[in-house]
């Protein structure tokens, strides 16, 4: 598995008219030069995000493929599986006759992207890095489905709902917080996460926001001197058990968000996919570092 380079001149061109084929080309993500059909009817999905958007975007229809753990909406657990994202099937991908692939940069190894290509397939990769990466995402997706309007009323509901946040916690003490995706050993949300972005515009301060490292390892002496006033705790644990590990930290009492009773679950698919719940995911975490909007949220 590997990540694609980005070129920083690519990352601001993204459609190239050619000549009047009925295919198009353009510039995805990552740099590369991509044909695309004009009215692709026959897309496959590798990763989850990718194909909750498709669906936001009316295209449920046109979706003949799609990656194992795509499973939002429940419509898309009855799409025919191509494999996991991390490692997609050749021959069940072939095997659909697709006029595009949506791929990620997040994930999908660059050699399926290659391998595809080299057979003559369309494959536009997205590689979101924040929310607003991931409105540049869902607007490109619909531009190379030909979905803009559908793309451009979910972006703007989704700016909407961000700019709201912004304004209500405008102003506002920033609560320092630990986020805790992962135990034995604790791991946690560094800079360039979706979570650190999501920290900050909620109006709070990642006490791990510093850290070179995406997914850093914090140890508990390490949590104990940056005394937290919230934590937050993803319900990705794969033992299901998420609600007693936030209990777990209640041994900790001298932890300023233990004390306080600040100790929250949150879904995982809400702050870790790049797709339009992120926004659900932004406006939760708000609520939670600030209790005062989280009422005004709920009844807007």
């Amino acid at each position: 598995m590997s990540h694609f380079c980005l070129p920083a001149l690519f990352l601001n061109l993204f459609l190239v008219g050619v000549g009047l084929s009925a295919d198009r080309v353009v510039v995805d993500e990552v740099g590369r030069l991509v044909k695309v059909p004009e009215h692709p009817n026959r897309i496959i999905s590798l990763s989850p995000s990718i194909t909750e958007i498709l669906f936001s975007l009316g295209l449920e229809e046109r979706i003949v493929g799609v990656c194992d753990h795509s499973d939002f909406p429940s419509q898309a657990l009855s799409k025919p599986k191509v494999g996991s994202y991390i490692n997609p099937s050749v021959e069940r991908t072939i095997s659909l006759n697709p006029d595009l692939i949506l791929a990620t940069g997040a994930g999908n190894p660059r050699e399926f992207v290659d391998r595809m290509e080299s057979l003559g397939l369309s494959v536009y990769t997205v590689f979101p890095r924040d929310l607003d990466g991931i409105l540049r995402s869902i607007s490109h997706i619909a531009i190379v489905t030909g979905r803009e309007r559908w793309g451009a009323r979910i972006i703007g509901e989704m700016r909407r709902r961000k700019k709201r946040i912004l304004q209500l916690t405008r102003g506002q003490n920033k609560p320092n917080v630990f986020f805790q995706i992962g135990t034995a050993p604790i791991i946690t949300v560094g800079k360039g996460s979706f979570a650190d972005d999501l920290i900050s515009l909620a109006g709070g301060r990642n006490i791990a926001g510093g850290e070179s490292v995406k997914y850093p390892r914090y140890s508990i002496e390490e949590i104990l001197v940056k005394a937290p006033d919230v934590i937050i705790i993803t319900s990705m644990d794969p033992r299901g058990d998420s609600q007693k590990l936030a209990e777990q930290w209640n041994r900790w009492e001298t932890i300023p968000a233990v004390k306080q009773g600040r100790v929250f679950v949150i879904d995982s698919d809400l702050v870790d996919l790049p797709s339009p719940r992120i926004i659900d995911g932004l406006e939760v975490i708000a609520g939670i570092l600030h209790p005062e909007v989280e009422g005004i949220l709920r009844n807007q």
